[in-house]
């Protein structure tokens, strides 16, 4: 998935596990445990960092230099760090545990939103840190959310999108059995029918949890606790099941990950992709491509309808360590204006925040699949909010994958997918 990169778009833990795990520093004025205090340095201004990942399309430099160019005592300095996703968020673990003063402002995926705020190290953005995010869409500021309250701005979006091949499907499959339908196309032209990204690793828990959520399921319950017995959980991840064993998903797709699927796609062998927007213009223009004048995009098919896209992206996220918290305050506010989420859109195809930016003609006619993405993250779920990520996703991935080959049963799969779920938060 495209959060595997930079981000690369279901967890679950008790209730009871949650309070325990909670920062309890959701107020202004209060000291999180292993945390700094968020009452300290909120009007200071001066000096900040700005700490993410590799600036692949060169957008933050320019960015930066447009904001230190009117802000001569509060610089801002780059912190980059490695393309790793995983490299990335060790490095941010291991600087927040040093309390690190220097990392005031960091790009944190998704996923990692909970963690850090549950231990402590975000500074809440409520009160005088407030920023407005009326004009956001909903789903991004659940995704930056932690037991109610927002621990960080969300900064970039992404969702998944449903590629077809419009000259052997004039018009795209609205439901999932509308799509598993038109597998005898794919069949009577040799092509193989629908992959996502099934090899086990963060992109499987992505399309396994489509799959639950897009079929009126939910993989955790308003309680917080495991909600895999119902009928819904076990019809999605049966759509999986049955496509494997069926042929309507090729047998090769549970190798895929991103660019294996988006090849496979791209050389004319598929004729339903699940996929990030990313992809959008490699197909386009790809010289390899096979595909750029005959696919088109669509939301993922659900069950009635849209289906749910697990949600993608990264928040800015200010440190409680940091000791001038209103510059980096000010600096959030700044990237995630209209004119910096633009900017983020046209040169580096990130999805935007703002909601209005989906609606803007003269963007569109630069990123046409804006109408599909915006309907995708509408319809999006987020990942887990949960402190203990990486044992969830975990388990997601090893009983997904288990059903899909066939090694379990569906049944057996998501009772110890619910078992070691809530084994997490222990």
């Amino acid at each position: 998935m495209r959060n595997s990169k930079r981000l690369a778009p279901l967890a679950a833990l008790s209730v009871l596990a949650l309070a325990l795990a909670a920062c309890g520093g959701g107020g202004g004025t209060s000291t999180a445990p292993g945390g700094g205090d968020a009452a300290n340095n909120l009007t200071d201004r001066g000096p900040i960092t700005y700490v993410q990942g590799k600036d692949n399309n060169n957008v933050w430099r320019p960015l930066i230099d447009k904001w230190n160019a009117a802000h001569a005592n509060e610089q801002v300095t780059f912190k980059e760090q490695t393309t790793s996703a995983d490299q990335q968020h060790d490095d941010l673990v291991q600087n927040f545990q040093a309390k690190n003063v220097n990392y005031d402002v960091a790009s944190v995926d998704v996923i990692w939103t909970a963690e850090f705020a549950a231990k402590g190290w975000l500074q809440p953005l409520k009160d005088q840190m407030a920023i407005d995010t009326s004009k956001m869409l909903p789903a991004t500021v659940k995704s930056a959310t932690y037991q109610d309250t927002l621990y960080a701005a969300p900064q970039a979006s992404d969702g998944g999108m449903l590629y077809y091949r419009k000259d052997l499907v004039p018009n795209p499959p609205k439901t999932w059995d509308e799509m598993m339908s038109m597998c005898s196309v794919a069949k009577a032209n040799n092509i193989g029918c629908y992959a996502g990204q099934f090899a086990k690793y963060e992109g499987l828990t992505v399309n396994a949890a489509e799959a639950i959520n897009s079929a009126g399921g939910t993989i955790l319950g308003k309680d917080g606790k495991p909600s895999l017995g119902t009928p819904e959980a076990k019809a999605g991840l049966q759509n999986l099941v049955t496509a494997y064993k069926d042929g309507n998903i090729p047998k090769e797709a549970i190798t895929f990950k991103e660019e294996d699927s988006r090849t496979a796609f791209e050389s004319g062998q598929l004729l339903f992709l699940r996929n990030w927007p990313y992809i959008y213009s490699l197909l386009k223009t790809d010289g390899a491509s096979a595909v750029k004048d005959t696919f088109a995009i669509a939301p993922l098919p659900g069950k009635d309808g849209p289906g749910a896209s697990s949600l993608g992206g990264h928040n800015m996220a200010v440190s409680v360590y940091s000791k001038h918290k209103a510059t980096a305050l000010d600096f959030v506010k700044y990237v995630t204006s209209a004119e910096q989420q633009t900017f983020f859109a046209t040169q580096a195809t990130l999805a935007p925040v703002l909601t209005s930016l989906y609606d803007d003609p003269a963007l569109i006619a630069k990123l046409p699949y804006l109408p599909v993405l915006k309907t995708s993250i509408e319809n999006a779920v987020p990942r887990p909010v949960t402190p203990f990520y990486p044992a969830v996703t975990k388990a997601i991935q090893d009983n997904a994958y288990a059903a899909i080959k066939g090694d379990k049963s569906v049944d057996q799969a998501l009772t110890d997918m619910g078992g070691a779920i809530s084994s997490a938060a222990q």
